[in-house]
């Protein structure tokens, strides 16, 4: 039977967020299946009440006995955080390098599922098989420890996993890519690439890491108040270039927030920050002098119990800001939290803060490639086969556009679900399957797209509403109707509900002894009616449940 090469991203393609892409080999109606990557999202603009969204994993969980493994890239929450909650649904064998197993374990340690899950630690630059695919792992940089791309070696050819990755000449963390390896890689021979297309609209190079130090100095070592810098809690690099400003510029270095003490303990744990010295707890901040401290704090996408929130609306325990004070966005804006930064940064400079953003000084560099580092890329690689992920559509088919212009033969622009036969024949999309969104509700999933979300949205927008009849079986109401209502009324609308009452008394009073047997059609009756008084009367499309008592 003819055995084919397959992809298959579920997460991450079509969008920026929650990866989870699968490479098949075999024959078509049973292929052996490797999992790259499984991330989560947070937050969901359109949906109120998700905090986290994982990708949908039904595909692959109907076939979870050809699941053969995950391997993990590196340890950012998009690209292994959706392992906590979707792996009891696979069950297989994780693989990542040691930084990456080390922030794993601290998150399964959460679920009390580090006991369940066989992780199994591979070396940065090693080769290991997972049944029918020879892997090899390939140190590149990034905005975290131990990125990796995955050579994925198999008898129709070989495919280049990028991962997130970036050319950085002066790393912090880590060495700078072997840029000959690459280019030997693809002097053997490359079916396909599937790669990064986070920053293609951005021309040039992305910048380096080892930019930002003077600027930083300059930031701290000239304000005679606090300095706060805040950055993505991941990104070590990010954390030794501050903590060498701080040395520098004779302050103490204060971490607040969570998430970075636990990279920060991951980070140490393999052989990071080894030269750094430990920092500072937030409770010790009162020891210290203004111009002494420097504190490195979550929240620079505004997010609401990040320490930062905290610090801007003064409901921080220990750490408090105001005149003379200087906080820097040591970040980007990730789209969609444009409003929340915002927010944030109004309430920092009504307290009489200094704000600084990568708008003022060159404070931050992006860890994904720009599109001179992926040009660079495809001269290396010379793939057959390009095919662009990590990124919205608009990213996809740019990327694509770009790599026809580096010669590539042929290029697939597809989204979640879009199964591509990359070989050992012409390459083709050959099936469309089942992919979407799970929200974690409280210690559940459930569809984004499902009832539960979808009614929690129309609730919050249009108002809800809750109607009690009590009624004999003569069909005489007992007393007046009872209304509940959520974002509706304000207090002095009671022509509103005598509306209501009057207009549920008249539909009772009006229906026949056989209708009024019916709950379906006394429900119906009165949640229509008081639909259409709130529609009229207030302009809202309200959501309305009857409650439906007889005596």
């Amino acid at each position: 039977m003819k055995k084919n090469l397959y992809f298959l991203p579920l997460g991450g393609t079509g969008e920026i967020g929650m990866n989870l892409n699968l490479y098949g080999w075999g024959p078509q109606k049973n292929p052996s299946w490797i999992m790259v990557d499984l991330g989560v999202m947070f937050g969901e603009h359109r949906a109120p009440g998700v905090d986290l969204v994982t990708p949908d994993p039904s595909f692959i969980e109907e076939k979870k006995d050809q699941l053969l493994g995950i391997v993990l890239t590196h340890a950012h929450e998009d690209h292994l955080g959706g392992i906590p909650y979707l792996w009891n649904r696979l069950g297989c064998k994780v693989y990542a390098t040691p930084f990456a197993v080390s922030i794993l374990q601290r998150k399964l340690s959460e679920f009390n599922l580090n006991d369940k899950i066989e992780i199994i630690e591979v070396e940065l630059g090693s080769k290991f098989s997972i049944g029918p695919f020879n892997l090899e792992m390939i140190s590149l940089t990034h905005s975290i420890p131990e990125p990796n791309a995955i050579a994925i070696r198999t008898p129709a050819g070989t495919v280049l996993h990028t991962g997130d990755w970036k050319f950085d000449p002066e790393p912090i963390t880590g060495e700078a890519v072997n840029q000959n390896f690459l280019s030997e890689l693809g002097s053997k021979g490359v079916k396909a690439i599937v790669c990064d297309s986070t920053n293609v609209f951005s021309p040039g190079h992305s910048g380096s890491e080892g930019e930002l130090e003077k600027n930083l100095f300059n930031l701290a070592s000239n304000c005679n108040g606090k300095v706060v810098i805040a950055c993505f809690a991941s990104n070590v690099a990010r954390l030794t270039t501050i903590s060498k400003v701080a040395i520098s510029t004779n302050r103490k270095v204060v971490l607040a927030g969570r998430s970075l003490w636990r990279i920060e303990a991951a980070a140490r744990e393999n052989g990071y920050l080894s030269d750094i010295p430990n920092f500072l707890k937030e409770e010790e901040v009162q020891y210290i002098n203004d111009e002494n401290l420097l504190i490195i704090c979550t929240g620079s996408q505004g997010e609401p119990r990040a320490a930062l929130s905290r610090i801007s609306e003064g409901n921080h325990r220990y750490i408090s800001v105001g005149e003379g004070d200087r906080v820097v966005f040591s970040s980007k804006i990730i789209p969609g939290n444009e409003k929340a930064i915002a927010d944030l940064q109004n309430s920092l400079i009504r307290r009489g803060v200094e704000v600084i953003t990568e708008n003022d000084a060159l404070i931050h560099v992006s860890g994904h490639p720009n599109r001179g580092e992926l040009t660079k890329m495809y001269q290396y690689i010379k793939p057959e086969i390009a095919i662009p992920v990590h990124g919205e559509i608009r990213h996809l088919k740019k990327h694509a556009a770009l790599a026809r212009e580096c010669q590539v033969k042929n290029t697939f622009v597809i989204e979640n679900g879009t199964i591509v036969c990359l070989g050992p024949d012409e390459p083709s999309i050959v099936e469309h399957v089942t992919s979407g969104r799970l929200s974690y509700e409280g210690n559940r999933l459930v569809p984004i797209t499902g009832k539960l979300v979808k009614n929690r949205t129309k609730a919050l927008y249009s108002g809800f509403a809750v109607i009690t009849v009590l009624y004999n079986i003569k069909g005489e109401l007992v007393t007046d109707p009872q209304i509940t209502t959520t974002g509706l009324l304000n207090d002095g609308d009671d022509e509103i509900i005598h509306e209501i009452f009057t207009s549920v008394r008249s539909i009772i009073e009006n229906l026949s002894g056989p209708e009024l047997k019916k709950d379906a059609t006394v429900n119906n009756a009165v949640r229509l009616t008081t639909r259409r008084i709130f529609r009229t009367r207030l302009n809202k499309n309200a959501m309305v449940k009857v409650h439906l008592l007889r005596l």
